[in-house]
């Protein structure tokens, strides 16, 4: 079912985007000859339609991280706890240089939070009813000092950019790709056959799996900057006696949507192969790392 809504969800792609380019004045793939490739007007068409399709993502995030974990925005405080967590967050955020982020809280047995949002003065930082259970009130500062560290240090963005920039190559490549397999292997001397579309979206598969790869390291690699941008608002061992804690909630049910969790404080474990599309390092590699700072 995922892979016939993929190649649904290219199909329309690639016709919107065509129409969009065509009103904008951008010719087809192919040259005026109708046997070889624009490769110009290729690379204009694959990064309209990736970096859009990323930045659509970005200015929905606060949309479906609200929808895909059901939380609840804290309006008015309804009790301590909450007015704690919105004077935190308020405290944190001031000291950061950011807006004050919309405060939530979701239902999940699972210590976690996550930090979303189209920019630093427009974002969203939640905690799991799991993490607020499990953890003193030092140690839920630290977690929150990670996610305004991530909306301070722009990791929303630049996720994004990273993720826009490499939509637009797997997108050029394959298309390249199955031109090249239209051309030698089906022996079609003009126009795009059957072959480049069906070669293409296989290849746009494998290419945007090896391409996570890439996503996913960026996504690793900003978990050590927010750790000490945590660190640094909270105290380091806060920040630590917080990981230690993510460390043992590990091992419970992770309830944060797959399409949330590079967003979250703790992914779970993930090893071997696995880990390679991991968005977040090992606990143990990011305690050691505040251990190590100076």
């Amino acid at each position: 079912m995922r892979i016939l809504l993929f190649i649904a969800t290219n199909i329309a792609v690639l016709a919107l985007a065509s129409i969009t380019l065509s009103i904008l004045g951008v010719g087809g793939m192919l040259d005026e000859t109708g046997t070889g490739l624009n490769l110009t007007a290729l690379l204009i068409f694959c990064g309209v339609v990736g970096m859009s399709g990323s930045f659509i993502s970005l200015f929905m995030s606060k949309w479906m991280a609200k929808r895909s974990t059901g939380t609840r925005i804290i309006e008015q405080p309804r009790n301590a706890t909450e007015r704690w967590l919105m004077d935190t967050v308020r405290e944190l955020s001031d000291e950061a240089g950011i807006g004050m982020p919309e405060v939530g809280i979701f239902d999940a047995a699972q210590p976690n939070a996550f930090a979303t949002g189209w920019n630093r003065n427009d974002s969203l930082v939640a905690v799991s009813t799991g993490l607020m259970q499990a953890m003193r009130p030092e140690e839920v500062k630290a977690v929150l000092a990670h996610e305004v560290g991530h909306v301070a240090n722009g990791d929303m963005v630049t996720l994004s950019l990273v993720q826009g920039v490499v939509n637009t190559f797997v997108m050029f490549f394959a298309r390249i790709i199955g031109f090249f397999v239209d051309r030698v292997v089906f022996k079609n001397d003009r126009g795009l056959g059957p072959g480049y579309w069906i070669v293409t979206i296989i290849a746009q598969i494998v290419l945007g799996i090896l391409a996570m790869m890439i996503v996913m390291w960026f996504s690793r690699f900003r978990e050590f900057r927010a750790d000490a941008a945590g660190a640094r608002l909270a105290g380091r061992q806060h920040m630590i006696a917080a990981l230690e804690r993510l460390r043992v909630g590990s091992e419970m049910p992770d309830a944060m949507p797959a399409s949330m969790q590079a967003f979250g404080i703790n992914q779970g474990l993930r090893q071997g192969f696995q880990a390679l599309f991991s968005s977040h390092p090992p606990l143990e590699d990011r305690i050691a790392a505040l251990k190590n700072a100076g």
